[in-house]
C-alpha cells in the first residue's frame, strides 16, 4: 500500500515518530517477557484496567487515588460528589472496550456510539449518537474550538473509512490518530475524553501491540499531566507535521509509562509470590 493511499503510514515517517514506535515496541516486549506474565497475566490485566480507568478519570477531572477507586462500590454521585460518576464511567468504559474488539474494524462508528452510551447512559436522547447542529458540548478540560456538527460528521466518516480500510502504519500511530481526532472533534455532547482514551485502548489491543491489555496508556497520559496533554493535543489539532509528530510522540511516552506501571505490578506480584 502506498503512502498516498495510506495517510497513517505517511504520519509514521514524521520526525521522531519511528524512534517513538521502536521505543514503545521494545518496552511492550519487555513487560510481556516478564516471568510473572506466564503465570499471573490475568491479574496484571485486571490491575492495568483499574489503573487505566483511574488515569482516564483523572484527565477528565476526577483525580482519585487508586485505593479510593479500588475501595468504592458506589459511583452514582448520590453522595453529592460530582466526580463519582466520572470514575464510574471510566471503569465501565474500560470493561466494555474489551468486548468491542471484534466489531471495531468493521463498524468503528457503532463502537463509538456504544462507548458513549456506556459512559453517559443517563443523558436521554443525546446519548450514543454524534451531536447535531446547535447541541452543546460539555468537555471543559479541552479548550480547542469546537467543530460544527457538519464537520464532525464528515471527519468521523473519514476516520471510520481509515479504520475499515486498514493501514500499514504502526499501532502507535493509528491509536494516536484515533485518540487525537476524537478529542479534537468532541463528537458527543459529553464524555469525549473518556471515549477517546477507550478507543485508543481498543486500537492498541486490537492491533496486536498489547493483546492482553496490560499497557494502560491512560496511566501515562495522566502522569504526564493535563497541561502537557492539552498542549500535545493542540499540536495534533493544528494539522502541521511538527504538531502531529509531537502528539504521536506524546502518546508513545504515555504507553511507555503504562508499561512501567504494569512492570511495577509484575514486580510486586513476584515479590508476593516469593
Amino acid at each position: 500500500m502506498s503512502t498516498t493511499a495510506d495517510p497513517l503510514a505517511t504520519l509514521a515517517t514524521l520526525p521522531g515518530v519511528a524512534d517513538a514506535v521502536d521505543s514503545v515496541r521494545k518496552a511492550v516486549d519487555r513487560v510481556y517477557g516478564h516471568r510473572v506474565m506466564r503465570r499471573r497475566g490475568t491479574e496484571v490485566t485486571s490491575e492495568a484496567a483499574l489503573r487505566g480507568a483511574r488515569g482516564s478519570a483523572a484527565l477528565s477531572g476526577a483525580d482519585w487515588n487508586l485505593e479510593e477507586v479500588r475501595r468504592r462500590t458506589d459511583f452514582s454521585g448520590a453522595d453529592g460528589d460530582p466526580e463519582g460518576p466520572v470514575v464510574g464511567a471510566a471503569l465501565r468504559l474500560t470493561a466494555e472496550a474489551g468486548q468491542l474488539l471484534s466489531i471495531w474494524r468493521q463498524s468503528p462508528l457503532r463502537v463509538l456510539a456504544r462507548l458513549h452510551l456506556v459512559a453517559a447512559a443517563d443523558q436521554g436522547d443525546t446519548v450514543g449518537r454524534p451531536r447535531t447542529a446547535g447541541e452543546p458540548v460539555d468537555e471543559p478540560l479541552v479548550e480547542l474550538p469546537v467543530p460544527d456538527a457538519e464537520e464532525v460528521a464528515g471527519r468521523l466518516e473519514g476516520l471510520a473509512q481509515l479504520i475499515i480500510t486498514g493501514s500499514a502504519a504502526p499501532a502507535l500511530v493509528s491509536a494516536a490518530v484515533v485518540h487525537g481526532e476524537l478529542l479534537a472533534l468532541r463528537p458527543f455532547g459529553s464524555h469525549n475524553g473518556l471515549v477517546a482514551r477507550a478507543a485508543e485502548r481498543i486500537v492498541l489491543v486490537g492491533s496486536g501491540l498489547d493483546p492482553k491489555s496490560i499497557c494502560p496508556a491512560e496511566v501515562g497520559h495522566a502522569e504526564l499531566g493535563r497541561a502537557a496533554y492539552a498542549a500535545a493535543l493542540e499540536g495534533y489539532a493544528s494539522g502541521t507535521p511538527d504538531g502531529m509528530a509531537a502528539w504521536i510522540r506524546h502518546c508513545g511516552k504515555a504507553v511507555e509509562l503504562g508499561v512501567r506501571e504494569s512492570t511495577a505490578v509484575c514486580e510486586a506480584l513476584q515479590r508476593g509470590a516469593a
